[in-house]
């Protein structure tokens, strides 16, 4: 009866392991979702029919279907359709960068969106090329306007990677479960990952808290 810490302490190392692959797997993601997320946003922006109806299609597979069943379909479903082998982790950064990306879209689309449409006319009359006004004017302050919503995706992501232990990959979850099975202790595993996903979290929030308090500032400027 009562907490053994002590039981559980000569496996730290996997908890070690598992949180690099988290951390790992949530800085991809993030970045490639980030990247993938602003030319998703423009395509559904662009006057090019084909760029919007594509953008708003993969927007809507990818919030529309569970994320779980996303990495099963890339994991599992990909080899045996076209033969293609992903390791675990790959078939994750894979899923969660595809998945993200949809959800940043639509983030940097509102962003943009928000700017006053009086600085494109300004922009326009001044004889600003519709890509200089995007690269130099838009996205810059549009950016500026959306950090903290990009921070709380990436929040998202981090707490999103434990699904990865369904597939097999060692982050923090499943190290934990690894953990269970050498100690025969289950309550102490699962609150030391609770406890570190936790810290993570904050950090990021504290993050996020800052970048809104500098967007605030710089707006009252």
């Amino acid at each position: 009866m009562g907490l053994k810490f002590e039981v559980v302490w000569p496996y730290r190392h996997y908890f070690v392991v598992g949180a690099k692959l988290t951390l790992y797997v949530t800085f991809i993601c993030v970045v490639c979702g980030f990247i993938l997320g602003v030319l998703l946003s423009l395509m559904k922006l662009s006057k090019f029919k084909p760029f919007q109806w594509f953008g708003r299609i993969y927007t809507s597979v990818f919030r529309g279907t569970p994320l779980l069943v996303q990495l099963c379909i890339i994991h599992f479903g990909l080899p045996n359709l076209f033969g293609l082998t992903f390791t675990a982790t790959q078939s994750g950064i894979i899923t969660f960068s595809l998945n993200s990306a949809a959800y940043i879209s639509e983030i940097f689309r509102g962003g943009i969106q928000a700017i006053d449409k009086g600085q494109y006319e300004a922009a326009k009359s001044l004889g600003v090329s519709y890509t200089g006004m995007m690269k130099d004017i838009i996205i810059p302050q549009a950016f500026k306007h959306i950090l903290p919503s990009l921070v709380n995706e990436a929040i998202a992501v981090l707490k999103e990677s434990s699904q990865l232990s369904y597939i097999g990959a060692v982050e923090l979850l499943r190290a934990a479960d690894q953990i269970t099975v050498m100690s025969y202790r289950f309550f102490e595993p699962y609150l030391i990952v609770a406890a570190v996903y936790y810290v993570f979290v904050m950090i990021l929030s504290y993050f996020a808290s800052r970048v809104e308090k500098w967007v605030n500032r710089s707006d009252r400027t």
